[in-house]
């Protein structure tokens, strides 16, 4: 009893403070949000590269400085830029002191979202080593930490160099464990800093990247301008630009950003934009369209300055203001009225982009009806189905919707880490099945081969029962914001058949969810494609190269296993290698990559173009297995 009293016991003793760093490196995912190893576009290595080049943008904005450079070599950071530089006297407080910063200053700060605030310290206290170098009127400093300590100030000496700051790290590999980084998604974030900030040009690795037409810029690189359905809409008012067009893909794609910043969650900028644009749209054409007609297929960018942001967490991915400026008007008003005037205008001084504008929503109308009775259908099959019995072992995350977690902080975090398995085959199903987390990772399991819907319409994802009723185990018939998984994994096995299950399965997203894609939620679950053992040592491994680097470490003659299916590995294995090792490989639309030519080329007619391509890989297979 005595033992149990001193357990429970509540004193000045329990009371524990933790100093600026250790508060960052116990919770990092107050700061830089979830940790992952670099295979999403979220993952805190992309966020500390970020924190450190918002203080840049800032810079930028303000006035000072139209270059920043960014160098990665290895898994050492470099972020140079040409602003004033960080005040010497306070270079060691603004990366290491938890409050200090200059956006306390609301003059300095306008319409920011850095200025060296709480992101420059959160990148010093997870990074194994962390320098920073600031160069101002011709003088300089350096700092250098390890792990947010302090270990060497240098003194203060005359420089040659422009203004400035100079920041370089390596991200702690104790807390990002297997890390790496992915260029597209670096590629993909300098564009966007490039689009919202005229004049300013970025350099990475060499490659350097700069806009003249903003977001016209941002949709004609995002889309194919042969698919538009009417030429870009692009307005600009006074802390306010929009471009808006639609094309022939299902779902809305809007990219939202406040003062530089890609809110790749939305928030009330986005939503005002949404409500808005619906408003203006019925108001012209005097007729009470439905809001879903007015905004399927609408591809659009939205960019506002905002004084003194409030975002919903340190990452800024969601805007939470409700208003663009000190007592001044709500969100929802300074958009409605920006959109009442100008793209009013617009319509009226270009009748072709209006009546092409009405005949996509009108096309639109049209095949929400003709789908209204099919989808009735569908959901009573998907129902009688008992589509948790049939198809989807869930995790307990969704088993338990009607009695939430703790709070919704604790909900969201575990909602981000969910995970659904799309797998073929019994045995394959079984194996994950048995090895996942029952918290947050389920199982669908497909019934052989999937349709190939290319060129299909979305009537397909109704009348046929696997694409149901995996439209309902994921939630997004009527978008994104209802998606049960962060993570949808697609498992195949390594060879011909698998590889065409792969194929088939993100043709279909590309070509009814193209959101769940562009979004950076769909995966392919790595496997080991070989075991190689001796008595002492069991190594797996990817790809060819690690076999053979597996085989010279154990010498002599180890046993070595090719799988060819994921039913070949046993439960007991497969827990490796869908844990916290877990290695994913995302799908990525790279620059250039438009949808509509993508599945032209894979899925549609055969070619001789696609034949020497399958013959070229075939080969490179057929050399890998005959090599082992």
């Amino acid at each position: 009893m005595a033992e149990e009293k001193n357990m429970s016991e509540y004193n000045e003793a329990s009371i524990r403070s933790l100093d600026w760093k250790e508060h960052i490196r116990l919770r990092p995912g107050m700061y830089i949000g979830k940790l992952g190893d670099g295979s999403a576009p979220d993952d805190g290595i992309y966020v500390l590269i970020k924190e450190v080049i918002d203080n840049c943008i800032d810079e930028h904005t303000m006035g000072y400085g139209k270059q920043v450079e960014l160098t990665i070599e290895n898994k050492t950071v470099t972020v140079r830029d040409y602003g004033r530089g960080i005040p010497l006297g306070k270079l060691v407080d603004v990366v290491s002191k938890i409050n200090t910063g200059a956006k306390y200053d609301s003059k300095a700060f306008q319409k920011s979202v850095g200025l060296n605030g709480v992101g420059t310290k959160a990148v010093n206290a997870l990074s194994q080593y962390f320098k920073v170098t600031a160069f101002r009127d011709g003088k300089e400093r350096t700092a250098e930490f390890e792990k947010g300590e302090l270990i060497k100030e240098h003194k203060e000496t005359k420089t040659d160099e422009p203004n400035g700051t100079f920041v370089s790290f390596i991200p702690d590999e104790t807390v990002f464990r297997n890390y790496h980084f992915i260029h597209e998604y670096l590629d993909n974030q300098l564009w966007n800093y490039c689009y919202l900030n005229a004049g300013l040009a970025m350099h990475f690795n060499g490659k350097k990247y700069v806009s003249k037409n903003g977001l016209l810029d941002l949709l004609l690189r995002k889309t194919n301008p042969d698919e538009l359905r009417y030429p870009i809409v692009h307005l600009k008012g006074e802390d306010i630009e929009v471009a808006i067009s639609h094309n022939n893909d299902y779902g809305e794609d809007i990219f939202s950003f406040v003062n530089g910043q890609f809110t790749t969650q939305g928030g009330t900028h986005q939503q005002a934009f949404r409500e808005a644009y619906v408003k203006v749209i019925r108001d012209f054409y005097k007729k009470d369209y439905e809001a879903s007609d007015i905004r399927t297929s609408i591809v659009a960018a939205v960019s506002v300055r905002v004084q003194e942001p409030v975002f919903e967490s340190q990452t800024k991915t969601k805007l939470g203001s409700q208003n663009v400026y000190e007592n001044g008007p709500s969100m929802k008003k300074f958009v409605e009225e920006f959109l009442s005037k100008e793209l009013n205008n617009f319509l009226h001084r270009n009748p072709t982009v209006a009546d092409s504008l009405r005949k996509r929503i009108e096309q639109n109308e049209r095949e929400r009806k003709e789908l209204a009775g099919i989808k009735k259908l569908a959901n009573d099959r998907a129902k009688k189905a008992n589509l948790h019995n049939k198809k989807l072992r869930d995790c307990r995350v969704h088993l338990n919707d009607e009695a939430p977690l703790k709070n919704r902080e604790e909900f969201v975090a575990t909602q981000n880490n969910t995970t659904i398995f799309i797998t073929e085959g019994d045995s394959a199903s079984g194996s994950i099945t048995k090895s996942r987390s029952v918290d947050t990772q389920a199982v669908f399991s497909l019934r052989g081969k999937p349709l190939n819907s290319f060129g299909l319409t979305k009537k397909v994802v109704y009348e046929n029962e696997e694409f149901n009723l995996l439209q309902h185990a994921l939630n997004i018939e009527d978008g994104l914001e209802g998606l049960r998984y962060n993570n949808v994994v697609i498992a195949t096995d390594a060879d011909v058949d698998g590889m065409h299950i792969r194929l088939l399965m993100m043709t279909f997203f590309l070509q009814f969810f193209p959101d769940l894609v562009k979004k950076g939620h769909v995966y392919i679950l790595e496997t080991p494609l070989f075991r190689v053992r001796n008595k002492q040592e069991t190594i797996y491994c990817f790809d060819d190269e690690e076999r053979q680097a597996a085989v010279n470490k154990l010498g002599g003659k180890p046993e070595i296993t090719r799988f060819k299916g994921l039913g070949e590995i046993s439960p007991e294995e497969f827990g490796r290698f869908i844990g916290p090792q877990i290695r994913l490989q995302p799908v990525i639309l790279e620059q250039g990559d438009h949808i509509q030519n993508l599945l032209e080329y894979y899925m549609g007619k055969n070619t001789m173009e696609r034949q020497e391509f399958i013959i070229n890989n075939l080969k490179i297979e057929l050399d890998l297995i005959h090599n082992t």
